[in-house]
């Protein structure tokens, strides 16, 4: 299976490249081909995975691989991206966030689903083993009733805002949740900015949820961290991703596309962007 990146500028791309071509995780699947151009920046991944193909733009890998990767910073690019490969019928996944508004989100779906082919897109705090302590799993401790989700984010990010790293608070808690559907502007989210600080809350699947993003600085950077509040225990702990925090979303994309059987359906994959959509609303 050739694979193609596009969006190579982002740290993950490097990520994939080791897993795929240096380390061998997963035979018979291979990092082939950098979309954008001949830049610095790609030749120094070609060198390193021994890539033997750099196009131009994202059309230019149709015929070229099998699969891609778009791994683009602002998700508002993604559509563009995304939209000649899933044309071609080919699987994509889509670096977090699926992408930076409801409207794009639903057309890379409608795309998905039109031409048969997979879409997948995570933020790689889903996969952290932790977070299971924290769901509403645990009899003893009896009924759910607050989530709060605190990390980084910067609601004036050139990357399309809280889109860009808020998405890891809103997927984290909907993975918590068991990942309730959350419909497009269903939600009713009140939310206050006070200088680099944004607290959002709001009522997901009964459970009430509050988000705290916290713009860093080059001085500070508040860690990911989870609050579960139930009738009778609180849980509380930093979450830490490895520092292979985005082999799990890899690995599951390959999976996808061999078993056709994707962890999230559509509206799931949607659900993460209108809640964050609707903070930004707020906002």
């Amino acid at each position: 299976m050739r694979i193609g990146f596009i969006g190579t500028e982002n740290s993950h791309v490097q990520h994939f490249i080791r897993f795929l071509n240096i380390e061998n995780r997963h035979p018979g699947a291979r990092a082939t081909a950098l979309a954008g151009g001949r830049s610095e920046r790609n030749r120094e991944l070609a060198a390193l995975g021994d890539l033997q193909t750099i196009v131009d733009k994202p059309a230019d890998l149709v015929g070229a691989v099998d699969a891609a990767i778009i791994s683009s910073r602002d998700g508002a690019a993604h559509l563009e991206h995304a939209r000649p490969l899933l044309e071609a019928g080919i699987p994509v996944l889509v670096d977090k966030p699926l992408a930076a508004s409801v409207t794009d989100a639903i057309q890379l779906l409608d795309l998905s689903k039109r031409h048969g082919a997979p879409l997948v897109s995570y933020s790689a705090l889903r996969f952290v083993p932790e977070l299971s302590a924290f769901t509403s799993d645990h009899a003893e401790r009896g009924r759910l009733r607050h989530l709060h989700v605190v990390g980084p984010a910067d609601p004036d990010s050139p990357y399309s805002g809280l889109f860009f790293y808020g998405i890891h608070h809103v997927e984290a808690a909907l993975e918590i949740l068991g990942n309730p559907v959350v419909e497009p502007g269903a939600l009713a989210v009140s939310a206050e900015r006070h200088g680099g600080m944004v607290v959002a809350s709001c009522l997901l699947d009964g459970v009430e949820v509050t988000f705290t993003f916290l713009v860093p600085d080059s001085e500070n950077r508040v860690p990911f961290h989870v609050t579960s509040i139930f009738d009778s225990a609180v849980l509380a702990q930093n979450i830490v991703l490895s520092p292979d925090y985005n082999a799990p979303a890899l690995a599951e994309f390959l999976q996808t596309i061999e078993t056709g059987s994707p962890r999230l359906n559509p509206s799931q994959l949607l659900s993460p962007i209108s809640v964050t959509a609707a903070v930004e609303a707020a906002l």
